[in-house]
């Protein structure tokens, strides 16, 4: 597997975290939902919602681990801004930490999705932007994630 687009994301990340940290729609997020079994970007990458995501191979690890929330307080210009010195859009992600989550129960990827209404959205209105690799051995200790840039289109 390797990190992946799904279409819907395609040009439209950075656009998705600017929208987020200008609270436009009112209350919107990122949502990150870690994958303890995940799929490839052939299976998955036409799918348009969380819902179609997760009624295929992948499955959310909910054990010891929690879909977290990214609102306009986490999300600023850094995260989206154009980079005109290379001539591309690029988006990156903030620090995100889960505290102790249970040990033995894996993560293999992420998925990224924007939600129009800071996680009360369901899942069949939440728009998959991302699939990221992210292959933790959960041990019991703190797991933070330092994506930086998870996005660029030149």
């Amino acid at each position: 597997m390797a990190s992946f687009v799904f279409n819907r994301g395609k040009g439209r990340v950075p656009e998705y975290l600017e929208r987020v940290d200008l609270n436009e729609p009112s209350g919107s997020a990122l949502v990150v939902i870690p994958l303890k079994v995940g799929d490839t970007a052939a299976n998955l990458q036409d799918l348009d919602t969380v819902t179609e995501v997760l009624a295929g191979t992948p499955d959310e690890q909910t054990e010891g681990w929690s879909r977290k929330v990214l609102t306009d307080a986490d999300i600023a210009p850094a995260n989206y801004a154009p980079d005109d010195t290379n001539d591309r859009g690029q988006a990156s992600l903030p620090e995100i930490k889960w505290t102790t989550p249970t040990s033995g129960k894996n993560v293999v990827a992420l998925l990224v999705a924007y939600d129009p209404k800071e996680g009360e959205g369901t899942d069949g209105e939440l728009v998959p932007l991302l699939y990221l690799d992210f292959a933790v051995t959960a041990d019991g200790n703190d797991v933070a994630l330092n994506a930086g840039e998870v996005f660029r289109a030149s």
